[in-house]
């Protein structure tokens, strides 16, 4: 089966469950490639060890803290990291713009003795050769949400990215049915390898049926960024009815297309940040797809654990996307996606 198609099998309006503990978070469902065979994709239900053997030092790398995405990781892997009783300490990049920053501070993680590096790439083919530095010296890499898919890598947890494109390209072209549209896709940063992806399962959507797109438009995946490449779409594309892009897109567009007068506008987003919830309930974005980040973040512990312990762990995990609506925006388990209200950074935990 084709890999977006196995995940589309599995993906579903995201479930109406009830919100879970930071004990019980597991088992979660998810897609994995056996053998790291991505024509071998099989459902599981994940469930983590109890606790670690020691207290491992886990150095972790991240693009940005500039939304709520990365802050929801950040959740998970402090969450997961206090539960499994292992030590951690974050790096943030401050942008996709600042790939030398990303090097150097994996040169930092290896200099402190880390026993593990969970990855956010920024680039992989820019950080290709640092990881393997780090696997040659015998350290745990394991890429978190960001792909790192040709670089050879302990274990990678992450979304079907091309999947996600997909599945909202067709959530949008049903919603608008005979109306059909008119799109411009806004993956985000070019080079970052998600941002193509998201663009190519777009694409591929709106090769056939009702919305035509138009042009791709990349860019730094902040609000003021996007805010300035949606406001120039508005001018270029005046027959565009449909903005697709990634939560900073979405939520710039929000006002871009208020200011322009534009009510005939669709919104809808490939991933999710905290106003996504908001701006789906009051009916502000058609929908958003969610790839489950505080999830992520704490599965990419425990890989991490499993593989310093020598123990069994999968290589390639993949989440399935899930469609979050109006239709169940206020009954999804919003703990699996988002850091709880007033959560701040942790960077570190002893």
């Amino acid at each position: 089966m084709h890999l977006t198609k196995a995940l589309l099998a599995c993906s579903v309006l995201v479930a109406s469950v009830s919100a879970a503990s930071a004990e019980d978070w597991f088992p979660f469902s998810i897609a994995t490639a056996k053998g790291g065979d991505l024509t071998k994709v099989e459902t599981i239900d994940y469930t983590p060890l109890e606790k670690a053997e020691k207290p491992w030092n886990l150095c972790v790398l991240f693009p940005h803290l500039q939304d709520s995405y990365w802050l929801s990781v950040n959740y998970g892997i402090a969450e997961e990291a206090k539960r499994l009783g292992v030590k951690f300490t974050l790096l943030q990049a401050g942008g996709y713009s600042n790939l030398p920053k990303q090097i150097s501070q994996y040169d930092d993680c290896l200099a402190a003795g880390a026993d593990a590096i969970l990855i956010g790439a920024i680039s992989e083919a820019g950080l290709a050769a640092k990881i393997n530095e780090g696997m040659a010296k015998g350290v745990v890499n394991i890429a978190v949400a960001n792909p790192v898919l040709e670089t050879k890598i302990t274990a990678r947890i992450t979304p079907d990215f091309h999947a996600k494109g997909f599945e909202t390209g067709e959530y949008v072209k049903a919603h608008l049915a005979d109306k059909g549209g008119a799109a411009v896709g806004f993956p985000g940063p070019q080079g970052s390898g998600w941002a193509e992806t998201y663009m190519s399962g777009f694409r591929d959507s709106t090769a056939n049926g009702n919305v035509k797109l138009l042009a791709e438009v990349f860019g730094e995946a902040s609000v003021p960024a996007q805010l300035r490449l949606v406001e120039d779409a508005l001018q270029t594309y005046p027959d565009m009815t449909v903005i697709w892009g990634g939560a900073p897109t979405a939520e710039a567009a929000i006002g871009a297309v208020a200011d322009a007068g534009r009510d005939d506008i669709t919104i809808i987003s490939s991933y999710e940040n905290q106003t996504m919830l908001g701006s789906v309930r009051d009916g502000k974005v058609l929908a958003f797809s969610t790839e489950y980040p505080v999830i992520m973040g704490r599965i990419g512990v425990d890989l991490a654990v499993r593989a310093l312990e020598k123990k069994e762990h999968e290589t390639i995990l993949l989440v399935a996307p899930g469609i979050v609506s109006k239709d169940n925006v206020e009954t999804i388990d919003t703990t699996q996606i988002f850091a709880p209200d007033g959560f701040q950074p942790v960077f570190s935990a002893e």
